[in-house]
């Protein structure tokens, strides 16, 4: 668990993402819940295959519903058919419910927390294909190998699935304020470097004045 949360941090405090999922019924809730509350994208509804091998089809349907869900607010669909409507909003629900999650994921996550690998296997094969770390709840019917940072745990059981998870958002959010810290302090030494930089500027050039004066003096 706690190499788990490290990793989870560290990848946090580099500015990294990491997706979340869990689609099975005991998880679903919590997966959504927590990596909202850390700032994360999640998956809690069926897989979709090539949802990271196969981004770019991916991103293009949730460009798709984005456009529907604009095309509805701005009054669009009042111009439409009853018929064509009611096809459209299907579609934009259909969309929204699998991937309001990664509507913001603009590329392929840093590493993947998956609740019940065994479920999940599909997500896993794609994440190792893409060499994405795997973090993960391991019960005993699953295979660790298979993933890089192992969670032992009871996927089964709702109370361990959210005490686990939120554990995991809470690495994320402690990475997350160590990354706002650092980036003052560099700006701070950027800024002092900058100052060291004119006063040596500064320096040289009195240097200079004074080897011209003597030169005029003599």
């Amino acid at each position: 668990m706690d190499e788990a949360y490290s990793f989870v941090r560290s990848v946090a405090q580099d500015g990294g993402s990491i997706l979340y999922v869990g689609t099975k019924k005991q998880a679903h809730d919590t997966v959504a819940e927590e990596a909202q509350r850390c700032g994360m994208f999640w998956v809690n509804e069926r897989w979709l295959g090539g949802m990271l091998t196969n981004f770019a089809t991916i991103r293009r349907r949730v460009d798709r519903m984005k456009m529907l869900e604009r095309m509805e607010e701005d009054g669009s669909f009042e111009a439409l058919p009853k018929k064509e409507v009611q096809k459209l909003v299907a579609e934009r629900e259909k969309l929204q419910k699998r991937l309001s999650g990664i509507r913001d994921m603009r590329d392929i996550p840093s590493a993947m927390f998956v609740i019940d690998p065994r479920k999940e296997r599909i997500a896993v094969a794609e994440a190792r294909r893409l060499n994405i770390p795997i973090v993960a709840i391991v019960d005993t019917n699953c295979d660790p190998d298979e993933v890089d940072y192992v969670i032992p745990g009871n996927d089964d059981a709702i109370r361990a699935v959210r005490l686990l998870t939120s554990k995991m958002a809470d690495a994320v959010i402690e990475g997350r304020e160590g990354l706002d810290q650092a980036s003052p302090a560099e700006e701070g030494a950027e800024a002092d470097n900058g100052q060291n930089e004119g006063i040596d500027d500064e320096s040289k050039s009195m240097e200079g004045l004074g080897d011209s004066q003597e030169a005029a003096i003599e």
